[in-house]
């Protein structure tokens, strides 16, 4: 986040129904509020990273300059056998 927490708590209703869009794309694995709370966490399984970033550009919180976004790709090498399914 780099605004109040109050800017934050005003997006958040926009923020879960965009967020619900992205699971319901299956775009979105998991996601919640880091802790403490200073941002959050959003797990996220893609081909297209163009079309990842696009769709994180859409953000509620990145459209009102309440939170900024870090995409951090990764490659899981290990997993719980539940996980091999979906990454």
């Amino acid at each position: 986040y780099v605004k109040p927490l109050h800017e934050i708590d005003a997006q958040i209703p926009a923020h879960v129904e965009w967020l619900k869009k992205g699971y319901a794309d299956g775009l979105f694995l998991a996601s919640g509020r880091k802790i403490p709370r200073t941002g959050g966490v959003i797990l996220a399984n893609y081909d297209d990273a163009d079309v990842l970033q696009n769709y994180l550009a859409q953000d509620p919180f990145r459209l009102s300059g309440v939170a900024k976004v870090d995409l951090i790709p990764f490659e899981p090498t290990m997993m719980v056998t539940e996980l091999k399914a979906v990454l």
